[in-house]
């Protein structure tokens, strides 16, 4: 018989004798948040600025550093001396820091993009411009700092600093039509960026990519609000199978005033342009539609020539990443999984291949830059274990490797621009976050900020230990975590809260700090309840076919995993077979559906908030990714659709969702209300108006939420001791 072997790890209990307890009021108040470097920007030099609040004027501030003595050199702007501006909230420099663009008023349009009112701030002559008096998208400076470009209204626009000179880019944007330069709702959440222009190296060039979203499905969603009729939001969401944006290539001439568009041949997607060191070349990633054939293309601006100096492909699919850098012969570095992990690889211009220069059963997680004078390469990885994160640093002949954070934990590293120095932020599942300054060999310097406070403050509080361990079941070894209640007997038997997400690629079980979730699970722990998680099959960052199994089939082996998992877990002398519960948040809410329907005789009670209840409903770039087409893989689809499985309902569910979400639409939600009703099965349901996908806005949201959610927890997973 397969064990459950336990890998305790030396975590200390925070307390000794009984103490305060936490309560949800004080979790969503954000009585536990830790203190962070706020918008930090590495400069030119050895310096780097910081975005600070001066509580005596209340005002803004953005401040520079050095990065050898962490003291502060100047202020580069105070809002206390803007008459133009009372306060501002991001900031953003010229490449030779003459300038900055400072952003007001920024509203959320969806997951990463905004809308706002931007200036361009003078540092010599102390002077605030506006670029526009409308709102726009997405303002970056030309790298000579004469112009800036900008998205408004879906075009692309040009304003000369200099002549004061606005130039149209492009004239046909419409909404759910025509977008250029920003990219629409599908690309900017699967393919995580907004800005899709960008300015070649010499300011000659600018490279941008249109959307033609004409025949992509419309969806639309009521928003309650506050007046006497709804309004309704209308956008452009292509679901599996369905129509996407076709998306071009183009790229606009400042000196002729003149936009051609690029060749690229056949393709679907156009996740990535870049330019490269030489300023007539371009480069362009392109995808299919089955996202498992990925061309790199260079684009020679001149001739209008492209050339495919690199071809990945996967029998499942190729991940898109940012992890490739320019050397000054045009030469790249990249990161691919085609040994079965993801490693660096160092190619020529041309796309020969000459040298991969990590190698191992772990994976790079990070690309933090290459110094090519001595010829070293900076990165992040799983060497130390795939809960773990630690900074590296590494000769382009794969050898001289070196460990720059000593600390087993999760370490990440912000280096200068000249990669002489770095802070590397530090937690584990002991340690709120520690800021602390090292050298290029990875020696201790300084410290910048610790948590101490926050640590101080929890020894006050009833918390217990997080105990890592890994579930060997038949069908692989899972990474977990354990949270039991500080008063715990082994001669009790307490009922078991099972939280996970299981998403391809995703990982839940990591050696860090608490977030938000990790004090509720706490909370619950104090009301008697063990909770654990399990990263299974499908999960990231321990190879690619680990990763890469549950291709075509999402939800099948992922829950087979959850219950085989917790099968072992029910066989412990202290945990109460009959009082087991699961509960997930969007693709969590899908595997705890799935669980509950599926796993009957072993689950008693689920939590789904904003579950996908068919792939079917979700967008094409992600699911597609992982499952093909319906009209491809229709078993895939439906043979693990909780929509399908209805009728095996026997525990008790709670099914919670958003009416605003853009994401996982709650057509989801309803759609399995109507397979339950059809069923005869009798479950709950909470639906927060206007909310989108992470249920937060308004006043209480969260606090509201997580009352319902363990009160549901006490109602249906009756702790007996």
């Amino acid at each position: 018989m397969k064990k459950i072997i336990f890998l305790f790890f030396a975590v200390t209990t925070l307390v000794s004798a009984q103490k305060k307890d936490i309560t949800l009021e004080e979790i969503w108040s954000g009585a536990f948040r830790t203190q962070g470097m706020n918008e930090l920007n590495s400069m030119n030099g050895d310096f780097y600025s910081l975005l600070n609040f001066n509580e005596n004027t209340k005002s803004i501030s953005v401040d520079k550093y050095s990065y050898k003595t962490l003291e502060k050199i100047e202020t580069v702007v105070d809002s206390k001396n803007l008459s133009e501006l009372r306060y501002f909230e991001t900031y953003n420099f010229n490449q030779n820091e003459t300038k900055l663009l400072l952003g007001v008023a920024i509203e959320p349009i969806y997951r990463h993009s905004t809308l706002g009112n931007y200036f361009v701030y003078d540092l010599n002559s102390k002077s605030v411009t506006i670029i526009d008096d409308e709102k726009i998208q997405e303002p970056i400076f030309s790298p000579d700092s004469k112009k800036i470009a900008f998205v408004k209204n879906n075009n692309i626009y040009i304003k000369n600093l200099e002549t004061k000179e606005l130039i149209q880019v492009t004239t046909d944007g419409k909404k759910n039509k025509i977008i250029n330069g920003i990219c629409d709702w599908v690309y900017e959440e699967e393919f995580s960026f907004v800005r899709a222009f960008e300015w070649s190296n010499d300011s000659k060039h600018l490279a941008f990519l249109r959307f033609d979203e004409t025949k992509v499905p419309t969806f639309s969603m009521d928003i309650v609000g506050n007046n006497l009729y709804p309004t309704q939001q209308v956008f452009k969401y292509p679901k599996a199978g369905e129509k996407n944006s076709i998306v071009t290539l183009h790229i606009y001439n400042t000196a002729v005033n003149k936009t051609s568009k690029v060749d690229l041949g056949s393709y679907e997607y156009i996740p990535r342009i870049k330019w490269t060191k030489n300023t007539e070349t371009l480069s362009a990633i392109t995808l299919n539609r089955h996202q498992n054939s990925l061309n790199l293309f260079f684009i020679n601006t001149s001739t209008g020539t492209t050339n495919v100096v690199l071809n990945e492909t996967d029998k499942a699919y190729v991940d898109i990443h940012d992890n490739f850098t320019f050397l000054e012969d045009n030469s790249f570095i990249w990161t691919s999984e085609k040994d079965g992990f993801n490693h660096i690889y160092h190619y020529s211009k041309e796309g020969t291949l000459k040298n991969q220069i990590t190698k191992g059963l772990w994976e790079v997680t990070d690309f933090y830059g290459v110094n090519e004078k001595s010829k070293t390469i900076f990165y992040q990885s799983t060497e130390n274990g795939s809960i773990n994160r630690t900074v590296y640093s590494i000769g382009f002949n794969g050898k001289n490797k070196k460990r720059l954070s000593n600390a087993s934990g999760t370490n990440s590293a912000s280096f200068s621009k000249n990669l002489d120095y770095f802070i590397n932020t530090f937690s584990d599942v002991n340690t709120p976050t520690i800021y602390t300054l090292h050298n290029k060999k990875g020696e201790l310097l300084k410290e910048v900020l610790n948590n101490n406070q926050l640590a101080n403050k929890l020894k006050n509080y009833n918390l217990s230990k997080k105990e890592f361990f890994t579930i060997e079941t038949e069908n692989g070894s899972f990474n977990s975590w354990m949270i039991k209640p500080v008063s715990f007997n082994s001669n009790n038997k307490y009922p078991l809260l099972i939280t996970q997400y299981s998403g391809p690629g995703s990982q839940s079980v990591s050696n860090s700090w608490n977030g938000y979730n990790d004090y509720w699970y706490h909370h619950l722990a104090q009301k008697g309840y063990i909770v654990v998680c399990i990263d299974v099959r499908g999960t990231g960052f321990k190879g690619r076919d680990f990763k890469k199994v549950t291709y075509k089939e999402l939800g099948k082996y992922e829950v087979q995993d959850q219950i085989d998992s917790v099968k072992k877990l029910a066989q412990l002398d202290y945990i109460d077979e009959n009082c087991i519960g699961i509960w997930g948040w969007s693709y969590g809410g899908f595997m705890s559906s799935n669980c509950l329907l599926k796993g009957k005789d072993v689950f008693k009670m689920a939590i789904a908030v904003a579950p996908v209840t068919s792939w079917r409903f979700y967008d094409s770039v992600y699911t597609e990714r992982y499952m093909q087409t319906p009209q491809e893989n229709p078993s895939g689809y439906d043979e693990n659709s909780p929509l399908n499985f209805a009728s095996l309902l026997e525990g008790n569910f709670l099914l919670v969702h958003g009416s605003g979400d853009d994401n996982v639409h709650i057509q989801n939600t309803m759609r399995l209300t109507n397979a339950l009703i059809e069923a005869n099965k009798p479950f709950e349901q909470a639906i927060y108006p206007d909310r989108t996908h992470g249920i937060y806005r308004g006043k209480n949201t969260r606090l509201h939420l997580y009352n319902k959610m363990t009160k549901f927890i006490q109602q249906n997973l009756k702790n007996k001791n």
